[in-house]
């Protein structure tokens, strides 16, 4: 019995292993049915797509090397007078209202940003904003040495200042790129002095190029994700060649990788003037402008976007001299298209005076090229302001009526000024104005032209209500609102 059993065990046992084997076999067989399922699956071929850049990222470090040492930091101080309570915060908001007649304490208020040298004798460039207000300024290079400097000049509509150091030793200095070549996606570093952290470096890409942030008339930055932060004003933005193409200048708050810079073919032509004469030159045509927005094409029955309008014509000024009338829209300014109120600022500014540029305008639905003398931006204030952007008062947008307005709306007199655009949710959308109306007169004084409007509007002034009268197809209704 006990051999029977074992002989069984064996038998039993042998079976499985054999079953086991027939198992491995089939296996086996379908193996290779299954791989050549799995070949059959093909990656996501990238082969073709250029990505040998991106696979060797480049490294910084040795360029670092050699464009720090042009770049300062710079700490400003200057003397502020404030009144100021015996309680200190959090108490002091509170109590000041008692204390506002109390006397009046000196206190020191510092300031950090940003430079870069750009001469051996000690030129450096930052933004106007960055020492504006300084009483003293000083200057700190990569090795600690510490410099007083002197302001050269400023030019606070491009937001741009020179200063100078004197040194014994020729000092390390940077080279200028050509930001007008520069291409979006092309990487950039930024070096600066960020919440006092000098020296910092920072990389990214250039994000766009011609931002316009409404900051001042000659808006045209370079946009950049490379990370800027307040004490970075005045700082430098580099390409991969060691070259200077912005002056990093400006943030969004609570926008993560929006910085600006201001290009530096700008910067070269504001700080070659402030070195050579002290001041800056601009050139000057004598016109309010504004963008052609959709209202105003529809209006005048012309492509968005196509040019921008001329609004006025200032007296006896170079726009006036060359032919230039109110209505006309400005296509292009020596060969260059116009899309935006900055971009015909930005060039007749920097044109030199007595230059002759070639304009093409439409005017009456008719194309007409005119040759203009350009002249010389005013030091009067009342003049100059005649080339500057027209805001659009309490949400309400008007222009003048021209020839082809007057004709397309079948207008028997031309006096008066048109509503192109009303703001929804403004203090004009809720005063009951609707674009085509016409205003004739505020406080009963007669509107002939936008310049009327606007120096009535300047007398009766802010915080004052203003009582509009103005005709609405072949009614005349009054309207009132208060300026704001």
């Amino acid at each position: 019995m006990k051999y029977f059993l074992i002989a069984i065990f064996l038998i039993s046992n042998s079976l499985f292993l054999a079953s086991c084997e027939r198992v491995k076999d089939d296996i086996r067989k379908e193996s290779p049915k299954q791989e050549s399922k799995i070949e059959e699956k093909k990656p996501v071929v990238t082969k073709d797509i250029p990505t040998s850049k991106v696979n060797g990222l480049p490294s910084f470090a040795e360029l670092i090397k050699k464009l720090k040492p042009a770049v300062v930091n710079i700490s400003t101080t200057n003397m502020i007078k404030r009144r100021s309570t015996p309680f200190p915060s959090p108490f002091e908001d509170y109590f000041k209202k008692f204390f506002d007649n109390g006397p009046q304490r000196e206190f020191k208020q510092k300031g950090l940003g940003t430079g870069f040298i750009i001469s051996e004798d000690g030129y450096v460039v930052t933004n106007n904003h960055v020492v504006d207000k300084a009483d003293d300024i000083e200057i700190i290079l990569e090795d600690g040495e510490k410099y007083v400097a002197k302001i050269i000049g400023k030019d606070p509509k491009t937001d741009l200042a020179l200063l100078k150091i004197e040194s014994e030793n020729s000092l390390p200095f940077v080279e200028f790129g050509d930001s007008e070549s520069s291409e979006i996606g092309d990487w950039v570093i930024a070096i600066g002095n960020p919440f006092g952290l000098g020296h910092t470096v920072t990389a990214g890409i250039i994000s766009a190029k011609g931002r316009i942030l409404g900051i001042g008339n000659y808006d045209d930055f370079i946009q950049t994700d490379a990370p800027i932060n307040p004490g970075n004003s005045g700082g430098p933005l580099f390409n991969l060649r060691g070259e200077v193409v912005g002056v990093n200048t400006a943030i969004i708050a609570g926008g993560q990788g929006l910085g600006f810079a201001i290009p530096i073919n700008l910067t070269k032509h504001i700080i070659d003037q402030i070195k050579d004469g002290g001041k800056v030159v601009r050139g000057w045509l004598g016109i309010t402008i504004q963008k052609v927005t959709a209202e105003i094409a529809e209006v005048i029955g012309i492509k968005e976007g196509s040019g921008v309008l001329i609004a006025d014509v200032a007296k006896e000024s170079p726009a006036e001299n060359g032919g230039l009338l109110r209505g006309d829209i400005v296509l292009e300014y020596n060969g260059k298209k116009i899309k935006e109120v900055s971009d015909l600022t930005g060039k007749v500014a920097l044109t030199p005076p007595g230059t002759v540029a070639k304009l093409k305008i439409i005017r009456e639905s008719k194309t007409r090229e005119l040759n203009i003398a350009i002249g010389e931006f005013p030091e009067d204030e009342k003049i100059a302001k005649k080339t500057e952007k027209p805001e659009q008062k309490f949400g309400l947008a008007v222009i003048n009526i021209t020839p082809q307005i007057a004709s397309r709306f079948d207008l028997s007199s031309k006096e008066g000024v048109i509503v192109s655009s009303v703001s929804r949710g403004s203090v004009a959308s809720e005063a009951g104005f609707r674009r085509g109306d016409i205003i004739i007169e505020i406080n009963n004084t007669t509107i002939i032209n936008l310049e009327d409007y606007n120096n009535r509007l300047d007398e009766i002034g802010k915080g004052n209500s203003a009582l509009f009268l103005v005709k609405r197809g072949e009614n005349t209704i009054y309207l009132g609102l208060k300026i704001e």
